[in-house]
């Protein structure tokens, strides 16, 4: 497997980042957060507003003045942010103004990658009327958009890699690509093969996602990495062979109900449960990257 996309987001360095997304921490302040993976060794979080998801918030999150206090404590506890997530329905009528505003603060505090959703097919028209200052206005900061396929089971843009050829080429820009994933497609579109989707989108990501799933009557439960039934190890094998930039997001107080819809616990995750779970994902993440590329060397040297 190889990525397709000509513009891959600038970073510093060629080494692939991983980030930590701080869905596992909902309810936890992000100098908080940001303590805990600089203690665990995580050098990159992606940040998560995301309505229903983590903890309610409105347009002024987004300020100068909350960028400029996130930006010094990114600063402080030495991590930081390539990727920033902030989903919308690029569809909605509000969509330009609001989304520039998120794309403004994540530019702010060092992110390259916004990840958002796409829109409700119902909304297709406003999303390519939309898109255009969006493209025009991630140009003018030098950032990309990921757009992500959904969990929750509803008609969108973007319900499997399949949908991904055919939108990217109507938006026709390499500013936008898919931040695919697999996690999200076993509840979307439960009995799409997650491994063989996620393959298949990699050549139109520009960043992705890695979560896994435990599937059981009573909905969509997030567990550790390797223990769920998306088979992250083989999507990683096959990332290996990529550039692609990941984020590690286990978003622990939320379940999907058999309807695939999410629910938010009552309380925040304990921060000792969040690391135990965060730490060991880093581990597998980076073994199973490893193993890949090595065994990929061999095969070659033979």
């Amino acid at each position: 497997v190889s990525t397709a996309m000509s513009h891959l987001p600038k970073k510093d360095g060629a080494q692939r980042i991983v980030s930590v997304s701080a869905a596992p921490y909902d309810g936890h302040s992000f100098a908080r957060v940001l303590e805990s993976l600089a203690s665990m060794g995580a050098t990159h979080v992606e940040p998560a507003f995301i309505v229903g998801y983590t903890e309610p918030f409105d347009e002024s999150t987004f300020s100068q003045a909350q960028a400029r206090q996130y930006a010094a404590w990114l600063q402080e506890h030495g991590v930081r942010c390539h990727a920033f997530s902030s989903h919308i329905d690029l569809g909605r009528p509000d969509a330009v103004e609001v989304f520039k505003g998120r794309m403004d603060f994540a530019r702010r505090i060092g992110a390259r990658v916004i990840n958002t959703n796409a829109a409700a097919r119902s909304n297709e028209r406003r999303f390519f009327a939309n898109i255009e200052p969006l493209l025009r206005h991630a140009e003018a900061l030098d950032m990309w958009i990921g757009l992500e396929n959904p969990g929750d089971g509803s008609d969108n843009l973007l319900n499997t890699a399949a949908d991904g050829p055919e939108l990217l080429r109507r938006i026709g820009s390499p500013r936008v690509g898919l931040n695919y994933d697999a996690g999200n497609t076993i509840s979307h579109r439960p009995g799409v093969d997650t491994v063989a989707d996620a393959l298949s989108a990699l050549p139109q990501c520009l960043h992705t996602h890695v979560k896994d799933v435990r599937v059981n009557a009573d909905g969509y439960f997030f567990t550790p990495l390797g223990q769920g039934q998306v088979g992250c190890a083989r999507i990683l094998q096959g990332m290996a062979a990529t550039a692609l930039d990941l984020s590690i997001e286990i978003p622990l107080r939320l379940h999907r109900g058999p309807d695939s819809k999410p629910s938010r616990g009552a309380w925040p995750v304990p921060l000792a449960d969040i690391e135990r779970v965060l730490g060991a994902a880093l581990r597998f993440v980076d073994q199973h990257l490893a193993n890949a590329t090595a065994q990929a060397t061999t095969e070659e040297a033979a």
